[in-house]
């Protein structure tokens, strides 16, 4: 097993033909910063070209998968020196580098599933969760729009009817109703995780490359799978941090879980460090 020394937000194991990409920022539930999700994009472009590989794992460490993104990084989508947009565009970047990798993807997800942390799962060919994963998709609340191309990669799984019903409400749900939504693959109770996914991601290692990239891409193909980037993701997002009333609801969702007016002492759309994952 080999691992990658000079990451800062990620770490990255190799053991064969398997490769493991975790999001490295426990101690804030690997909220998903600017600076994590352009490392992840850059880490996938190195990825594509490994051919060794067949199998890419996405995993959380410490307490939690995602938190989703990192709220106290919205500063940087409010500047007037022209990088707002590109901060803002990090997440669809660092998805769409994840969703385009050759090898099968596999998430495998506990704790937290939040917002953000969605999106990068949904960019992902498999999903596995742990029963008492707790997901939600909280931009609403926050007075911004879910971008990051997740409403076309939420589709692609869900029925509009769900997917408008999880987005406009916020609500948390578990991974059994993820699971009969179509979010994830399969459900495995907390202590088994580490063992289904090694059991899973080695057994696709095994199968032969072509018709497992020819079932990806069929399956891709007739998904709708490569939806428009959402040059609009982006400039809604901005539109949003601009908006008054937007603003407000962001500001009184932060209130009622933290007492705490703005998102520098949060962290992540989900938690602080303290919050029970």
């Amino acid at each position: 097993m080999t691992a990658a020394a000079s990451l800062e937000h990620l770490a990255l194991e190799v053991d064969g033909a398997v490769a493991t990409l975790w999001l490295a920022r426990p101690q804030v539930l690997n909220a998903l910063s600017v600076d994590l999700l352009d490392e992840l994009t850059g880490v996938c472009e190195d990825l594509r070209r490994r051919d060794e590989l067949r199998v890419v794992v996405l995993r959380g460490q410490g307490r939690a998968f995602s938190a989703g993104a990192d709220l106290a990084a919205l500063a940087r989508l409010t500047a007037t020196d022209g990088s707002a947009r590109a901060a803002a565009d990090a997440g669809h970047r660092a998805a769409t580098a994840l969703e385009s990798l050759p090898q099968v993807t596999l998430a495998a997800i506990h704790g937290r599933c939040v917002g953000g942390g969605v999106v990068l799962a949904l960019a992902c060919d498999l999903r596995v969760a742990v029963a008492g994963t707790r997901w939600s998709i909280p931009e609403v609340d926050l007075g911004i729009p879910l971008a990051w191309g997740g409403i076309p990669r939420l589709l692609r799984e869900v029925g509009p009817g769900v997917a408008r019903d999880l987005v406009l409400t916020c609500r948390e749900f578990g991974s059994d109703e993820a699971l009969r939504a179509g979010l994830v693959s399969r459900v495995v109770p907390d202590a088994d995780l580490d063992a289904e996914v090694a059991a899973l991601a080695g057994s696709l290692a095994t199968k032969a490359r072509l018709p497992v990239r020819a079932t990806l891409d069929a399956v891709a193909a007739v998904a709708g799978q490569g939806a428009v980037h959402g040059w609009s993701d982006a400039d809604s997002l901005l539109a949003a941090l601009a908006d008054p009333e937007s603003r407000t609801a962001g500001e009184r969702y932060l209130r009622r879980l933290f007492g705490d007016p703005g998102p520098e002492a949060v962290g992540s759309e989900a938690a602080r460090e303290g919050d029970d994952a």
